[in-house]
């Protein structure tokens, strides 16, 4: 029989801690002759990314050891930190100099790229013998230089191979080595708006002409060789990602693979992403994303067979080997994970890292596909209402919820098992995760809807889903709190200063001075808000308008305020601003800062405190205890 208990109060078995060791952070995976390599973030270790290798036996041991992490710092959110020779040497970006370094196993690491604090690398990868890699050249005077390099194993230097544009990736070389494909974009667009896939022969080791064999008005993403005169890639000409083939000597233009009304492919944040792949026999394997993922199976008459395996959430496609294939992802009954899948046995999986939590199933909630009716169409979005065995809430009383709001805001939130999402659900408090007008996963006219109207559609799309899920009798209209994190904590600052929606809210390093945040912020964002809210200097009247941080007055429910010390993207000042702006209004708010972080949270004990934090937070605003979890005391002044 179930106990009743207020919303909020409920006992349960997912702390902080257990919740933040349960969900590794993969970081790439690889074939490595009869091992499986692959990369992940050790919270515990001062957020550093080490790599682990899984032998023929099943025996897991560490490649990577204290202190070095592989992480790269291209675009700042880097991508492709590591890869390895055929024969297993770690090729990795180090994160304190961003050198490249080469570990051969029972040896030390010994570096690449000369020391230079103004250059990173990133995308690694190992083709045709050789190592390549993306260069960032960062000089005070310019703007970042950015180049597909070849990287030398002896030491001797790095080629520049290919440059010309502002920013480049996803290298691929041909089969005999003598050609060069990759993506090129250029400001003000970002690579989601237009881009270039450009295909170069290589004379004396370098690009010696290039031609664009696909973009200028589409995006098309990750060029793969089939042979030397074939290409496979995806492109959205269509409004949908999806899978292309190009005979370069042909007069013919590229011609449709498996078309389905899905995407096979994202935005470009992290370099090295990869959504599909060729198996040794000619078949495709598909990442297609419609609200949920879904791995599929291209043959070849185009016919496309589902995996059975259950993920449904930032699936990638790590590296395939024969059939067999590694797969990053989470599903709705299994938490983020590396999986081991045969292209033979769709139905099989082996899991190799993750997907699995200490606690049982019972503690996991379903989620639920839902949409709400907003000013620009349907607002779609995930459901996890609270679940707990043996506890429900009061007859009669709707749970407070957390409406979450992804960051990006190009970015897109799947429906899958997450011990974040249960640490609350599990506490008899509901989660909406919402895919406002702007995210990725339902095609090109649903994410341009933000075009220009950054701080508008968004806010407009949260409200109407907070509003829908409280109409529906799901939550407690007085009780829901909107929480997110850089772009997102852009629209919870917004949306409390423009709605009455929300009760509360909880922004993690969020924007609240657009114009500020257009003026500092690194290369790779800055004339994003080109495309979001408009060019400067013509544009300021409506950065200023929309900024939350012009409307200071309008600020009236509780605020928490998470901050990372060296955030370079959104730096501690706009937070500070915030802060400053609800001490001088009287409104209860709590402001913490975690030094030694940068834009987002690695390291173990200031994950947990955070999350933590946030349910004392909602404990302070709503009245209910937070058994295990220490009080907040939220301030009313400076």
């Amino acid at each position: 029989m179930s106990t009743i208990l207020p919303f909020g109060s409920w006992n349960s078995p997912l702390s902080a801690a257990a919740v933040t060791a349960a969900t590794p952070r993969i970081e790439g995976a690889r074939f490595v002759g009869e091992e499986i390599w692959w990369g992940e973030g050790v919270p515990e270790e001062g957020g550093r990314t080490t790599v682990r290798r899984r032998d023929a036996q099943g025996a897991v041991s560490v490649m990577l050891p204290l202190p070095w992490s592989a992480r790269s710092r291209v675009h700042e959110y880097g991508g492709g930190a590591w890869t390895t020779t055929d024969d297993g040497v770690l090729l990795f970006v180090e994160k304190s100099d961003q050198r490249v370094w080469a570990l051969a196993p029972g040896q030390e690491p010994r570096a690449l790229t000369p020391a230079d604090p103004g250059m990173r690398f990133g995308a690694l990868t190992w083709q045709q013998g050789q190592l390549l890699g993306i260069r960032e050249v960062d000089e005070e005077e310019t703007a970042p230089q950015r180049s597909i390099v070849r990287i030398a194993l002896d030491g001797s230097g790095v080629t520049c191979l290919v440059a010309g544009s502002d920013f480049v990736a996803h290298p691929a070389l041909s089969p005999s080595g003598l050609r060069l494909a990759w993506i090129a974009w250029n400001h003000p667009d970002m690579p989601w708006d237009r881009a270039e896939l450009r295909v170069g022969r290589l004379a004396d080791g370098v690009v010696s002409e290039w031609t664009t064999v696909a973009g200028g008005s589409s995006s098309p993403l990750q060029p793969l060789w089939i042979d030397e005169d074939d290409l496979v890639y995806a492109d959205d000409t269509s409004g949908r990602w999806n899978l292309w083939h190009r005979h370069l000597s042909a007069s013919v233009g590229a011609q449709s693979i498996a078309p389905a009304d899905a995407d096979t492919g994202g935005p470009l944040w992290v370099l090295g992403s990869r959504w599909f792949a060729r198996l040794e026999d000619g078949r495709l394997v598909a990442v297609r994303t419609n609200g949920d993922d879904e791995l599929v199976l291209i043959g070849p008459d185009g016919t496309a067979a589902p995996f059975g395996v259950p993920l449904s959430s930032e699936v990638l496609i790590e590296d395939v080997r024969g059939t067999h294939l590694l797969v990053s992802g989470a599903g709705p009954t299994s938490p983020a994970g590396l999986w081991l899948l045969d292209a033979d046995r769709l139905e099989d999986g082996v899991l190799i890292r993750g997907g699995s939590a200490p606690w049982g199933p019972e503690w996991m909630p379903r989620p639920r596909a839902v949409s709400f009716e907003g000013p620009r169409g349907a607002v779609h979005a995930f459901d996890y209402p609270p679940t707990h065995p043996d506890a429900t809430g009061p007859d009669g009383e709707h749970p407070p919820y957390l409406l979450y709001v992804h960051g990006g805001p190009t970015s897109h939130r799947g429906g899958s098992a997450s011990g974040r999402i249960a640490y609350f659900t599990s506490r008899g408090i509901g989660v909406l995760d919402v895919n406002y007008g702007g995210s990725s996963g339902y095609g090109r006219a649903y994410r341009e809807r933000l075009r220009g109207q950054w701080g508008v559609v968004d806010v407009q799309d949260v409200a109407a889903a907070a509003a829908g899920l409280a109409a529906a009798g799901a939550a407690d209209p007085e009780r829901i709190t909107i929480a997110g994190g850089s772009a997102g904590g852009w629209t919870v600052l917004a949306a409390l200063v423009q709605t009455d929606v929300f009760a509360a809210g909880i922004s993690r390093y969020g924007v609240g001075d657009a114009r500020a945040l257009a003026l500092d912020t690194h290369d790779f964002e800055a004339r994003y808000l080109d495309g979001l809210i408009g060019p400067l200097p013509e544009a300021e009247h409506v950065y200023l308008e929309r900024s939350p941080l012009s409307h200071p007055d309008r600020f009236r429910v509780p605020l928490l305020l998470l901050q990372g010390a060296e955030d370079p993207v959104v730096p501690p000042a706009q937070s500070e601003a915030i802060r400053d702006a609800l001490a001088a209004r009287g409104i209860p708010h709590a402001y913490v800062v975690y030094e030694g972080e940068g834009h987002g949270f690695r390291r173990a004990e200031n994950v947990v405190n955070a999350l933590e934090t946030e349910l004392a937070f909602l404990g302070a605003v709503f009245g209910f205890a937070t058994p295990g979890v220490a009080p907040l005391e939220l301030s009313r002044g400076a």
